[in-house]
């Protein structure tokens, strides 16, 4: 799916906003075939802009998916290793070690 620039998205629009402003008065005339043709404009307005947000909504929901998917990595814990404290006594010619 190719992505539209967002700034020309909105250039369309508003092109297409102020070609419907500035439409002369006499676009008002009971024609049948003129009023069709502005109600057509008007729902090709619609579905552009629903396009355009469901385009905006699938590219916020793309950014928050990727932000899920970053993983952080955690330094490994550090545990404090507990040594036994010994001590070593001499008694006659041997050595004896007591370790608590």
């Amino acid at each position: 799916m190719r992505r539209t620039p967002m700034s020309f998205v909105l250039a369309v629009l508003a092109g297409v906003a102020f070609v419907g402003f500035a439409s002369p008065a006499s676009a008002q005339v009971l024609d049948p075939a003129a009023r069709n043709n502005v109600l057509i404009q008007q729902d090709d307005l619609q579905a552009l802009q629903s396009r355009i947000q469901r385009q905006q909504f699938q590219q916020e929901q793309q950014q928050y998916r990727a932000q899920d998917r970053v993983i952080v990595q955690q330094p490994p814990p550090v545990v404090p290793q507990v040594r036994p404290s010994c001590q070593t006594q001499i008694i006659g010619n041997t050595a004896v070690s007591t370790c608590r």
